[in-house]
């Protein structure tokens, strides 16, 4: 089943529990597919890979938006916005803890055979694609950047 099949019905799950804030979440994403279908160059169905970076801008702009709001006071919108981003969550795959995070890029390093910080392109390229969906960017770039400097 693809994943514009799954967020209809559970948009039409969410519709039948009414839960507005799933609801919107999941038209949200809704919309971004088809607009992603329909973009110029665009296909009638999108990749595996295309869908995961779909969601994952998702998931990002809600939580930057929640961070907004707390900075600016607002914790009954910055709630909204996490919770949004909660329902869209369970579509993406489980993201790796930090230890599995650690271990992963230990490998790749190996594999790589990087030196110190100055390799920290060579890395970068390689667990950025091993690990797309898996684990935040940033997060990558932390542990990559911090296992270089400690050997």
């Amino acid at each position: 089943m693809s994943l514009e099949e799954r967020i209809n019905q559970e948009i039409k799950a969410a519709m039948i529990a009414k839960d507005k804030v799933k609801l919107e979440a999941l038209r949200a994403v809704k919309s971004a597919i088809l607009l992603a279908k329909t973009e110029k160059g665009g296909t009638d169905t999108l990749t595996a890979e295309t869908e995961l970076k779909l969601l994952q801008k998702q998931v990002k702009q809600r939580k930057d938006s929640a961070e907004i709001y707390q900075q600016q006071n607002r914790p009954e919108l910055a709630e909204k916005e996490l919770a949004e981003a909660s329902a869209i969550e369970v579509f993406l795959p489980k993201m790796l803890t930090d230890d599995e995070l650690t271990l992963e890029i230990k490998k790749i390093i190996e594999a790589v055979g990087a030196a110190g910080p100055a390799d920290m392109g060579k890395v970068m390229g390689t667990a950025s694609k091993s690990l797309a969906g898996k684990a935040e960017g940033k997060a990558i770039a932390d542990k990559v950047k911090f296992m270089l400097a400690n050997l």
